[in-house]
């Protein structure tokens, strides 16, 4: 694996929120630690509400699915709305099922970094506890660094950028993680498979 493919999921529909700003800024973590990025957000997540018994898709549904089949880590966002994720980006995880038959179904083998942006401690925790839990139903491996930031003091500047070192610290380890669990995902797929085929080669051999 040359350049793993790292996918973000989240922010709100207000463009430039915080949890958005945090998403592109963990992104660009992991691109400077060598992985090819790509972000759903705001409007690309206005989608329509998951049914699990209507399979018609929109392309903004099509587009959004096969960037997660594809992706070799996902890094999720959101705001604390009522103690839990925003209903944006829950909608959005519902459509993960589509991938429910793939050979690496749901998020099968991917670390997901998990940020939360709530204005309470509370807010935060439990936000942040009910992201990790849906990550494990969804079979991904929450990144063992989460962030979780007050939206109460402003920790972006006008161009976006965080202006924070302790939480931008948070966001860059969180890049760097999914990106280098992609590589080590990798490196042992590619490991197994040099074992099978070291072992069929013996018993051809006899």
């Amino acid at each position: 694996m040359s350049r793993p493919l790292i996918v973000g999921v989240g922010g709100t529909t207000r463009q430039n929120s915080s949890s958005e700003l945090a998403l592109r800024a963990a992104l660009r973590h992991a691109r400077a630690a060598g992985a090819e990025t790509a972000i759903f957000t705001g409007a690309e997540l206005n989608l329509p509400m998951y049914g699990a018994e209507d399979d018609s898709r929109t392309g903004a549904v099509t587009r959004y699915i096969e960037a997660l089949r594809r992706a070799d880590g996902v890094i999720l966002a959101s705001p604390g709305y009522h103690g839990s994720i925003s209903g944006l980006l829950k909608n959005a995880l519902d459509y993960i099922e589509d991938l429910r038959d793939d050979a690496a179904p749901y998020l099968d083998g991917r670390a997901v970094g998990c940020i939360v942006s709530a204005y309470g401690a509370q807010a935060m925790g439990t936000t942040l506890s009910a992201m990790r839990s849906i990550v494990h139903a969804l079979r991904g491996w929450p990144t063992p660094m989460a962030a979780a930031f007050s939206a109460v003091t402003p920790v972006f500047d006008a161009d976006g950028q965080c202006v924070d070192p302790a939480v931008d610290r948070q966001f860059r380890m969180i890049g760097e993680q999914v990106v280098e669990f992609a590589h080590m995902r990798a490196n042992h797929r590619a490991g197994a498979s040099d074992l099978a085929a070291a072992a069929s080669l013996k018993v051809a051999c006899g």
